[in-house]
């Protein structure tokens, strides 16, 4: 006879256990002739052993090495990255491999993962490691969905690091007109693009095609399989934009090439990097990188008095704190201003003087 609630059955002299977990039922044989109060010690362990996956009784949980999921995990990044993104996750591995080399996913808990971000922010890298943090979260995420792990994800428990804040380096008008005259085309057409609608100069402004600008509307459209954020949206052209565009397709050698910004041969750039680097040498410029531009883009919109919602979405950026950065910037032209109104305050002053002197004379 079972009794009720403790799935020992007693059939003959022979006890069982009969009870059924994640869909499947297990009866496992206890022992002949024994009492029920042994026969519930003993399905007490064999429970447990089951519920556990172990002594080849029930299923095992699924548990990879960490070095097999980091290569199931890379390879499925090269299927449905970018290129940019799959370079990060291969050097967030390669620093996650020297922690937890050998160690299946189950053994990874929260801690050792602390200990490791703690590791990489005592080397000085607290921005890599927070990278390293996100990649290890993701790697935990495509694991449980592909059926390879079956715990929870040890990273939920792990707050990242604060990152330092560096300074927004951004174009002043004199600036820009030394990169523009020290560039020749189109990268002197693509610095226009990036300051005047704020694209992502490697994952936008590159990858954009003709067919996705409208000179007689005069905007742009971003596609959201190119953008950061996977958003669609639209961006109006300004007229030294729009003149340069058009400038930029009258002098297109043979058919109209798909890319706008385009090598002799219409094939699309990979990288400007090395030529706005150039660029930036002959202007006299430092700390001037390809990002800059859209800094400038944001920084000017600000200083201009653009409310943030707007910036943002003419940037692209998904998380308005991003675009709230650039709020000191606007606080300082506002300081400048206000000083050149003081300064014209103290000529006011200065001349009546001047006049209250002569009149007493």
């Amino acid at each position: 006879m079972a009794r009720r609630g403790d799935a020992l059955y007693l059939r003959g002299k022979t006890w069982y256990l009969d009870f059924r977990h994640d869909g499947t039922r297990h009866a496992v044989r206890l022992g002949k002739n024994i009492s029920r109060s042994v026969a519930g010690e003993l399905a007490h362990v064999k429970r447990a052993a089951i519920l556990k996956g172990e002594a080849g009784i029930g299923r095992k949980r699924k548990d990879l090495e960490f070095d097999e999921a980091a290569k199931l995990f890379l390879a499925w990044a090269e299927a449905n990255k970018r290129p940019k993104t799959v370079r990060t996750y291969q050097q967030c591995i390669e620093h996650l491999t020297c922690s937890f080399r050998g160690k299946r996913l189950s053994e990874i808990t929260t801690w050792l993962i602390e200990k490791h971000k703690q590791s990489r922010k005592d080397a000085g890298a607290p921005v890599r490691a927070n990278r390293e943090v996100a990649c290890l979260k993701t790697l935990f995420n495509r694991c449980k969905e592909w059926k390879l792990y079956e715990g929870e994800n040890p990273v939920r428990g792990v707050k990242f690091l604060e990152e330092p804040q560096g300074r927004l380096r951004y174009l002043e008008p004199e600036e820009e007109a030394r990169l523009l005259e020290a560039a020749r085309e189109p990268l002197r057409t693509l610095i226009i693009l990036g300051i005047y609608t704020g694209l992502r100069i490697q994952a936008e402004a590159l990858t954009l095609r003709w067919e996705d600008v409208d000179l007689r509307r005069g905007q742009l459209t971003v596609l959201a399989a190119y953008a950061k954020g996977k958003a669609t949206r639209t961006v109006p052209l300004c007229k030294p934009l729009t003149d340069a565009l058009k400038r930029l397709q009258a002098s297109a050698k043979g058919e109209k090439e798909e890319s706008v910004i385009a090598k002799p041969d219409g094939t699309p750039y990979s990288s400007i990097r090395s030529a706005f680097e150039a660029a930036c040498e002959k202007a006299k410029l430092e700390n001037v990188t390809p990002h800059t531009l859209r800094h400038t883009f944001a920084s000017r919109l600000m200083m201009d008095g653009v409310d943030v919602r707007t910036i943002q979405e003419l940037g692209g950026w998904r998380v308005l704190k991003m675009v709230e950065r650039y709020s000191h910037v606007s606080a300082a032209h506002k300081a400048e201003a206000v000083e050149r109104m003081a300064a014209g305050f103290h000529n006011v002053v200065h001349n009546t003087e001047k006049v209250a002197l002569a009149t007493c004379s």
